[in-house]
């Protein structure tokens, strides 16, 4: 038989579980606290187990419970979906787009974004910025309906749409001693200075651990964690470090002087930034708007390294 579970008592489950509280609960949907405790009893008898257990004077899910919840997502998800859908539908030249960027992205995909607003001012856009761990759950999930990112896992099922290069190199202070070496600096020679990395599950991290092991360095020295480009940055015009990173992150400081490329062997490493989404993800005309877009006109948005500075780093001069 067919559970007799309502929207209503989902929407319970849901806020009793962020609360821990039935009274709150209540509040939130305007019912009495008695009417949510009856719900839920019906909910219980109908299912044959517990939904919530107390620990200390709190409501916390039992397993039944977080099955509830995972279902609960799906579904608002998929009337989320649906509200969108009849609202293009209605009006075709209009809709949102919830975008997934990988941090490393936030020096061009704003620009990118606010010049497709400025084109398309109809289309609503919402920005979510994380690493490359918490897009990959947003695709996954069905949260965003673009990600601008680097390529994704191949177990991830999704379309791709070529943005343009994304080159990663070597960056120093100035002053840096290596740079009074005449011959090529190998990543073997690297192993003894102090590199400052970002945390596990960057992208950045893992190109920078596969180039080192590719080059008979694994393991490299790791002197500290941090987990923000900005804040590697002013840490290696500190003098605290070395960085292996995102020639897009650094453009401006090579530019200006603050910081310098190191010439480095097998550097720099050039992957390439994609425009993403999930195949299972229904991609409205608005969506579709902006994956065209990026593909015919995001390189232009890309930062560009001074000449001559980071090998093939330097990109096509920006569109106006």
């Amino acid at each position: 038989m067919a559970p007799h579970w309502t929207l209503r008592q989902l929407r319970l489950v849901a806020l009793a579980a962020a609360s821990g509280s039935y009274a709150k609960a209540a509040q939130d949907m305007g019912l009495s606290p008695p009417a949510v405790t009856a719900q839920m009893k019906v909910l219980e008898e109908d299912i044959g187990v517990p939904v919530f257990e107390r620990v200390d004077g709190r409501l916390r899910p039992t397993a039944a419970g977080q099955e509830l919840l995972s279902a609960q997502e799906r579904i608002a998800r998929a009337l989320s979906e649906a509200e969108r859908a009849i609202a293009a539908l209605k009006s075709p030249e209009r809709g949102s787009v919830v975008v997934g960027v990988v941090s490393t992205a936030k020096y061009f995909a704003p620009m990118a974004l606010a010049a497709f607003r400025r084109r398309r001012p109809e289309i609503e856009l919402r920005l979510i910025i994380g690493n490359r761990e918490d897009i990959i759950r947003g695709i996954v999930s069905l949260d965003f309906d673009v990600a601008i990112m680097g390529r994704p896992p191949p177990a991830l099922e999704a379309e791709t749409r070529l943005i343009g290069d994304h080159p990663h190199i070597i960056v120093a202070p100035v002053d840096h001693p290596l740079f009074k070496r005449r011959k090529r600096i190998t990543p073997a020679d690297l192993t003894r200075e102090s590199l400052l990395v970002r945390e596990p599950g960057s992208g950045t991290r893992m190109l920078m651990e596969r180039v080192f092991e590719e080059a008979g360095a694994p393991n490299p020295p790791i002197a500290m964690e941090i987990g923000s480009n900005e804040t590697i940055k002013q840490s290696v015009m500190a003098g605290l470090g070395l960085a292996f990173i995102s020639a897009h992150t650094v453009a401006a400081e090579v530019a200006d002087g603050r910081l310098r490329v190191l010439e480095v062997e097998g550097l720099p490493v050039v992957r390439q930034w994609l425009a993403v989404r999930a195949r299972d993800k229904r991609l409205l005309p608005a969506g579709q708007a902006l994956m065209d877009f990026l593909e015919r006109e995001g390189a232009s948005f890309l930062p560009q390294m001074p000449g001559g500075e980071g090998g093939r780093c330097y990109l096509p001069e920006a569109r106006v």
